[in-house]
């Protein structure tokens, strides 16, 4: 199975203005540079009439393909600035298209990097950044008497409860990152007196969430 690595939970995309001029970012996964293309020339025929559609894109979880483009804004205003901020994210197999309508007033070099920079980062933002983490599905089946207590420490555990299903007991499925396995079922054991009944499923990549980032002034 391959390793850790961030990516984008889905497409998506938020504006704002700089100085009248109004930019757009969007942000999707995409698992090749033909998605990446293919995502950047959707946004390219939705905004012919923009001034710039300016974007940076980065395939494999080795980040071994990286491509930018300042689309006719000064050299390294647009493309570079937008790429920094992936790479500083870590996040792979992305493209960012940041579009620009012109308001009519000039921001210079420096506020141009601001502006491309901030619409990279509400693109992020919006997308969701997730670590496509190493996961282990876990099949607990828990006596009512110790439902309630299981059910509050729940909450506090890191995990995600996939389903719940009441029966003759309590049926519940868990997701759990596969390096915190041992400690989350140590924990449950404990609350169960050393009785707990559970069967280890599925492994699989799973993306969990990260925090946004500030956006930048």
């Amino acid at each position: 199975m391959p390793g850790d690595y961030k990516t984008l939970k889905q497409a998506a995309n938020d504006q704002f203005i700089v100085n009248k001029s109004r930019f757009i970012g969007y942000a999707a996964p995409c698992e090749s540079e033909e998605a990446a293309l293919a995502f950047l020339r959707s946004i390219r025929e939705k905004h012919k009439d923009a001034t710039h559609n300016c974007y940076a894109y980065i395939i494999g979880q080795n980040a071994g393909i990286m491509r930018y483009s300042d689309d006719g804004e000064p050299g390294g205003t647009a493309g570079m600035p937008i790429i920094e901020v992936m790479k500083a994210r870590g996040v792979v197999n992305c493209c960012v298209v940041v579009t620009r309508y012109f308001g009519g007033i000039l921001l210079g070099a420096g506020g141009l990097v601001r502006a491309y920079t901030k619409g990279c980062v509400v693109a992020l933002n919006a997308a969701q950044v997730v670590t496509m983490e190493e996961s282990q599905r876990i099949l607990l089946d828990i006596p009512y008497p110790m439902w309630d207590k299981i059910n509050y420490h729940l909450q506090s555990l890191p995990q995600i409860t996939e389903s719940t299903e009441f029966g003759a007991s309590v049926s519940v499925t868990l997701l759990v990152r596969v390096k915190d396995v041992d400690a989350v079922i140590e924990k449950l054991n404990t609350l169960c007196d050393g009785r707990l009944d559970y069967l280890p499923d599925d492994v699989l990549h799973y993306p969990w969430p990260e925090e946004e980032a500030q956006v930048p002034d």
